[in-house]
């Protein structure tokens, strides 16, 4: 069945606009009786219920907790979720990644591209809510798109130059409405596997379950087992009717265990 909510992740830097376009956006949605409702996740919102008034920095590993909790339970509601937070490492847009593709929803990264100066002349304008030597310091430590090959955006909106939201809009919901049905259709095709695809198949699913046995013959790793299952589950999913070599599967996937759980396999 095809579903009609799915997540997206906004990238940019602070005082970029993000915010404004995430509330347009929902306000857009809302209009229009074909989408599902929408909920804006700012973490902003729990970090003041946490610490009203103040940035506790050793608050902040509890605030991405609550955060991606809460992108998950508006995922499972139904609704489309917009993720209005700077999202400037790749991995805090992985971790959103595997969220939807926990729930089988279509992610889409939005890059608020508005240029640091911009930024900077925005955020004085608003009362210099953030130090100048802040926004400077993530302009720096950002991520850009050119590690993987999901970590690429879908769009990448200069808001100091954007004379119409609407017609972005519209341009944006066409794309993404095309990509999941064009998903939806090499799914449903994939339904109907050739027997090389059928062996494939069994082949990364035996080899995957093999790895997972013998990483959990070691007590280290006991603790991580359910994480290591789920993760499992998942390359799977992203692997299914491909061609890889056996031998590259074996590699690949410790690999893809290794990075996620940040742990070191032999």
């Amino acid at each position: 069945m095809l579903k009609p909510n799915f997540l997206i992740c906004l990238v940019g830097l602070p005082a970029s606009g993000k915010t404004t376009f995430a509330k347009k956006l929902k306000k857009f949605l809302e209009q229009n009786r074909e989408y599902p409702k929408v909920k804006i996740i700012d973490p902003d919102i729990i970090r003041n219920a946490l610490t009203p008034d103040q940035f506790d920095y050793q608050q902040e590993q509890l605030v991405r907790k609550y955060n991606l909790d809460e992108v998950k339970k508006g995922l499972k509601e139904g609704y489309i979720v917009i993720s209005d937070d700077l999202n400037y490492y790749s991995s805090m847009r992985h971790d959103l990644k595997l969220i939807s593709e926990e729930y089988d929803l279509s992610f889409f990264i939005i890059h608020i591209s508005t240029p640091l100066e911009i930024c900077l002349k925005w955020n004085e304008k608003r009362g210099g809510l953030l130090p100048e030597s802040v926004i400077k310091s993530i302009a720096r430590k950002f991520d850009i798109f050119d590690k993987y090959k999901w970590d690429y955006p879908m769009a990448s909106i200069n808001l100091s130059e954007v004379k119409s939201l609407t017609e972005v809009f519209e341009e944006l919901m066409s794309q993404i409405i095309y990509k999941i049905e064009d998903s939806y259709k090499r799914e449903n095709e994939g339904d109907k596997l050739h027997p090389s695809s059928e062996l494939y198949n069994e082949m990364l699913d035996k080899q995957t379950r093999t790895i997972v046995g013998e990483i959990l013959k070691n007590s280290e790793f006991n603790l991580l087992k359910n994480q290591i299952l789920k993760y499992r589950k998942l390359y799977i999913k992203l692997n299914r009717n491909k061609s890889l070599e056996g031998s590259f599967i074996s590699k690949d996937f410790k690999d893809y265990l290794a990075k996620n759980l940040h742990i070191q396999l032999s």
